[in-house]
């Protein structure tokens, strides 16, 4: 396992000079891509649910898999909105997916309409093996879910890519599409989730800057403290990337290459999926490149004593509130 280094920033300019070769070194793990593109969006429905306009859409992802999503619409919409990409968790509900939007989960509210009430343009997508695509792998309707996501892995490995690599490709690809729409004003765009949706928040934001505001939630794990724990089996399969022990990278530098952009971490101190000192040391590392834009107030860090792997209303609220201080007019 190759060490991590650290060494102390002396200057946004010095860090600035390291971000692309980091961001090429995050490509080289998820592997080889196909090329980004703006999807071709078809809306399949349009009605009133939960007091949203909700469009059922869907997209060519250009690899041979069609991505299925929701864009949640304010219904007296008059000028263009803040946006939040909302992705979705795991949790072995492969039938979930983008419904995550519309269930209330421990918070006793449904995500999706929050934030609509909120003022604010909602779109998330269904990844692979999840929602309308658990049957999107080799063998089709034969296999669904899990076994999908189990042989997805293995197809896109023996292709030279990931499953995470062509995850997150599909999340930047919702991104392109979401940017395009009318109702939408990019200067103003969120990405938040939790679990593997804060996985997909963290990746997507470090890779792209027109990600404004992040806020993943319940997934801060740093790669090698997890390993020390030998649980790999927490994390589903997708999580793992081929070589990444020998990037001498770690969480800390996804976090970092976000920075001076507004972002709020949100994890239990009991998590078993984030152990708590990794949680440490890429906070300690991430204020430290924050601090070198005179941005420290705009890098935010809620631990909740006692809780595990587990969104609770106090980090439901403390996300709606860090969106209504960094994205809204």
């Amino acid at each position: 396992m190759t060490a991590v280094t650290n060494p102390i920033m002396t200057s946004a300019a010095e860090w600035e000079a390291q971000r692309p070769s980091l961001r090429a070194q995050l490509q080289q793990l998820l592997g080889d891509l196909p090329p980004l593109l703006v999807p071709d969006v078809k809306i399949l429905s349009r009605e009133v649910r939960a007091e949203c306009v909700v469009e059922h859409f869907a997209f060519d992802n250009g690899a041979g898999a069609q991505v299925f999503g929701y864009l949640l619409i304010p219904p007296r919409l008059t000028a263009p909105a803040p946006a939040v990409l909302y992705l979705h968790l795991h949790g072995n509900k492969y039938a979930l997916g983008k419904e995550e939007l519309f269930q209330e989960g421990n918070y006793g509210t449904a995500p999706g309409p929050a934030l609509v009430r909120q003022g604010y343009v909602v779109m998330a997508v269904d990844a692979y093996c999840f929602g309308e695509r658990q049957t999107q792998g080799p063998a089709g309707a034969a296999e669904s879910g899990a076994v999908t996501e189990q042989a997805l892995f293995k197809h896109f490995v023996w292709r030279g890519c990931t499953l995470w690599g062509m995850m997150v490709r599909d999340d930047l690809l919702a991104l392109n599409a979401l940017l395009n729409r009318p109702e939408v004003d990019p200067r103003r765009v969120a990405a938040t989730g939790m679990s593997m949706g804060g996985s997909r928040t963290t990746w997507i934001g470090a890779l792209d800057d027109r990600i404004q505001v992040l806020v993943p939630v319940a997934q801060m794990t740093r790669y090698r403290d997890f390993a020390a724990t030998g649980q790999y089996n927490l994390h589903g399969i997708y999580y793992y990337l081929p070589g990444f022990f020998k990037a001498g990278i770690d969480m800390e530098h996804l976090v970092a290459l976000a920075a001076p952009r507004p972002q709020a971490i949100l994890i239990g101190d009991q998590d078993p999926l984030s152990p708590i000192v990794g949680v440490h040391t890429t906070a300690t590392f991430a204020r430290q490149i924050y601090g070198l834009y005179n941005a420290g107030s705009r890098f935010q860090v809620m631990i909740e004593p006692g809780v595990a792997h587990k969104y609770t209303p106090t980090m439901f609220n403390y996300m709606l509130d860090f969106l209504k201080q960094h994205i809204d007019d």
